[in-house]
């Protein structure tokens, strides 16, 4: 099977990583994109492995049953709901599956008990962030690049997979409430009225950048305007969008004249209202409720319904007696560590990222609670022997690291602290499993449970509770 060549009659039988889809044919493995589990398709080899084809889907021979039509127009090109041609259902079945086989491959964990995956009650307009690029030529479908007077626009939309040049323009999109859908048509039609230009990445010329939007539940909104100059042309246009939607709560403005999109590390100027947004999370079983502040460059979970479903399993799985000592590791923004907090005697928590911790330090102050701490640093250079002397050993630790998971030094801190019970939050499942598979020789899992905080993508929280043996 040389490259270009075209194969037939491939049956997808499972899902791969990345929205990616695995088939099968006469004992040979393929993957591919567009396709759904029941599938027969014909695709085109790109890349022959060793042990696998990969290849571009070329045609839809027959069907699956599972196969949905895609609510959004620009699902083919997209690439951010690589699933929306799934029906839920089936979705949330392979999400909760691939868990369980991760657990079982990578941890070696055969005899395990695990709760059904926690569906998302909102399959869209769950998210309360999207992040939009403007470009100077917008990115053209093949369809398009075949018609000759179509021409290549302006656009403000979303990076098209693996190109950080080509950005699909984006009229309407279903992840978040639609009102940033009118915000965002809004500053496109009202910068390309005003003639301010738009960004050129391999020219490095323009001056509209990113505008980032920003809710909370109870419908506030913050916008973040990403420039790489500040003009009286970009204040009018700022103003314009403050007195058209008064659901805008908050408004900055960062420029950004580096050669990347980042912005982190680039100064935010209120431009207008409040300096931030508030989000409440309620306890189980009428325990109260936490408010945490979303600032301009604040890390919040994406889908807060789902994020404080998530929080009260971690809630009832720890076991938090009031002389406890708990250690929330990844704290972020502390928004755990302050969730369970009322529950223990002190909440130890650290964070690689200094401002997460400065806002963690603000939400304690903003919900009067005193009995949590917060240490910035890279969690295997503080969670030290010393720092644990210091500190108290922990009964209970809650960790929920970034994709990559935990270095091998912060799971030795672990097994040399002992605590009693850990949470282990995940956002990959199979980073997680390898974890737990250092640490299975004095804990043993008591149970999982996945959680689908992102319908529509291949993404997949995952619980665990770990009790010392």
């Amino acid at each position: 099977m040389k490259k270009g060549s075209i194969v037939e009659g491939i049956e997808i039988v499972d899902i791969g990583a990345k929205g990616k889809v695995i088939g099968k044919k006469e004992g040979q493995t393929f993957m591919t994109s567009g396709a759904v589990p029941g599938d027969v398709v014909s695709i085109q080899i790109k890349k022959s492995k060793k042990n696998y084809k990969e290849g571009r889907l070329k045609s839809i021979e027959q069907h699956s049953a599972e196969r949905i039509d895609p609510v959004c127009d620009h699902f083919e090109h997209c690439g951010g709901c690589s699933w929306q041609n799934l029906n839920y259902p089936k979705q949330i079945e392979l999400k909760e599956r691939g868990v369980l086989q991760q657990m079982r491959r990578i941890g070696g964990i055969e005899d395990l008990k695990h709760l059904p995956i926690l569906g998302s009650d909102e399959t869209f307009h769950y998210r309360n962030k999207m992040e939009f690029t403007f470009v100077s030529e917008r990115y053209l479908t093949p369809e398009e690049l075949s018609s000759p007077e179509i021409k290549k626009t302006p656009a403000l939309g979303f990076h098209v997979p693996g190109r950080f040049d080509w950005v699909l323009h984006v009229n309407n999109c279903h992840l978040q409430n639609d009102v940033h859908n009118t915000l965002r048509n809004f500053i496109y039609e009202e910068a390309l009225n005003a003639g301010i230009s738009f960004y050129h990445p391999r020219n490095q010329v323009g001056t509209m950048r990113n505008v980032v939007l920003r809710n909370n539940r109870p419908g506030q909104w913050m916008v973040l305007m990403i420039i790489k100059e500040r003009t009286d042309e970009t204040d009018v246009l700022c103003k314009k969008m403050v007195d058209r939607f008064p659901e805008i709560e908050s408004f900055w403005v960062i420029v950004n004249n580096k050669m990347n999109d980042s912005f982190s590390d680039c100064p935010a100027e209120l431009f207008y209202g409040e300096p931030h947004i508030i989000e409440r999370f309620n306890r189980p079983d009428d325990q109260g409720s936490v408010d945490y502040i979303i600032g301009p460059k604040s890390f919040f979970q994406t889908n807060s319904n789902q994020a404080e479903k998530l929080y009260e399993i971690v809630y009832n799985w720890a076991g938090i007696q009031p002389t406890d000592t708990v250690y929330d590791l990844y704290t972020g923004a502390g928004t755990i560590a302050l969730f369970v907090a009322k529950l223990a005697k002190k909440v130890v928590g650290v964070e690689y990222v200094p401002e997460a911790i400065e806002d963690a330090f603000k939400n304690a102050q903003l919900n009067a609670i005193e009995n949590c701490s917060f240490y910035a640093g890279d969690m295997k250079d503080v969670l030290t022997p010393a720092f644990i002397e210091e500190n108290g050993k922990p009964e209970v630790l809650i960790t929920d690291p970034p994709r990559a998971g935990m270095h091998n030094d912060v799971i030795d801190r672990i097994l040399e602290a002992k605590p009693k019970r850990i949470v282990y939050v995940s956002c990959d499942p199979s980073t997680q499993a390898r974890d737990i598979a250092l640490m299975k020789d004095k804990y043993k899992v008591v149970q999982i449970q996945p959680v689908d905080m992102f319908p529509h993508t291949s993404h997949v929280e995952n619980v665990a509770l770990l009790e010392l043996t």
